[in-house]
């Protein structure tokens, strides 16, 4: 397993508090993966909790595999404000169980979706192609990189969990075998940009890819049918593990998109850090017009949750406590 790398960003000033003294929040770390919807979130949590509850929040570059597994064995990050459990069910139970880690309330109040994506223009010229099955029956539609007619299977960067899971769903439905590669994208924005250089050249693309994301409102792009149905169990024995030898095909179950939080700092923070995190959910219609704006304008995490607060106070301001909301709104 990949050692979690904590790249540290400026933390945003704490304010000078007046009148009562605040609850001990304390220091804490506030994971932030390598997508616009993480980024906006961790920064969103990081303002909240330093403006609102006095806490010193710092945010750290992570991955979902490296971040949950150090949340899980060591207590850090304190919080991972968009876990996606799906794609590490056994870990996610193993912390559950085991007591050291907590799940306090859902990021995306309607979930995530995550599967294998293709252009729609792909789906218009050749109706016929709707599951992966009929997919892997035409590598020419799908190009690689390397040899004509060789098809590619987009996985994403490492210590992506859905890279694990689209590198065992590709071996289960046998693609090599289909005259199919696996493509390692390298990075996020390398992802992004294999999408769309594809539709620049109009041509066929396959690969992971999820929602609430700024690029699927760009581009139009059609979650591909597995054309099996979900077998849970399996799932659970191989489909989400790594190194599980002998994979099945299978469907991708939906998915729910959680904030995790290591139990000693739930414990031990202001029960009102715990309630504002149990409260804090926005829904993917939301995410994907602040993301489409973060795009349009080249912003940062940081840009992206000033722009949510200073628009969008008839969310926030329920998730937070009324003192809070009035120091929050001072310091923006």
């Amino acid at each position: 397993m990949n050692k979690l790398t904590f790249a540290t960003t400026l933390a945003l000033p704490l304010t000078l508090w007046s009148g009562a003294a605040l609850a001990e929040c304390g220091a804490l770390t506030i994971a932030s993966m390598n997508w616009q919807s993480a980024e906006v979130l961790a920064s969103l949590d990081q303002f909240i909790l330093n403006e609102g509850y006095g806490c010193d929040a710092q945010v750290i570059i992570a991955d979902t595999v490296p971040a949950i597994t150090s949340l899980v064995e060591k207590g850090e990050p304190e919080i991972i404000p968009e876990g996606w459990v799906g794609l590490m069910p056994e870990l996610f139970r193993k912390g559950m169980d085991e007591g050291s880690i907590v799940a306090v309330g859902k990021s995306l109040s309607d979930g995530g979706v995550q599967g294998w994506f293709m252009p729609k223009f792909v789906q218009d010229r050749y109706p016929e192609i709707r599951t992966v099955a009929d997919v892997l029956e035409h590598p020419e539609l799908f190009p690689g990189t390397g040899e004509e007619g060789v098809g590619a299977i987009h996985t994403g960067p490492q210590g992506w969990g859905g890279t694990v899971i689209t590198t065992q769903l590709a071996k289960g439905f046998k693609a090599e075998e289909h005259g199919f590669e696996l493509v390692d994208t390298g990075s996020a924005a390398g992802h992004d940009g294999s999408i769309a250089r594809a539709y620049e050249r109009g041509e066929g693309w396959i690969g992971y890819y999820w929602a609430p994301t700024s690029l699927l409102g760009k581009y139009q792009m059609v979650k591909v049918d597995f054309g099996v149905p979900l077998d849970q169990a399996e799932w659970d024995r191989c489909t989400a593990v790594a190194d599980c030898a002998d994979p099945k095909p299978n469907n991708w179950p939906a998915d729910e998109v959680l904030t995790l939080v290591a139990k000693d700092f739930s414990e031990k923070t202001d029960p009102a850090v715990m309630e504002y995190l149990s409260k804090r959910g926005w829904s993917n219609q939301t995410v994907n017009a602040l993301m489409a704006w973060m795009t349009d304008n080249q912003a940062t995490g940081e840009d992206g949750a000033l722009r949510f607060l200073e628009t969008h106070p008839e969310i926030w301001t329920g998730w937070v406590s009324a003192e809070a909301a009035e120091r929050i709104k001072d310091a923006l």
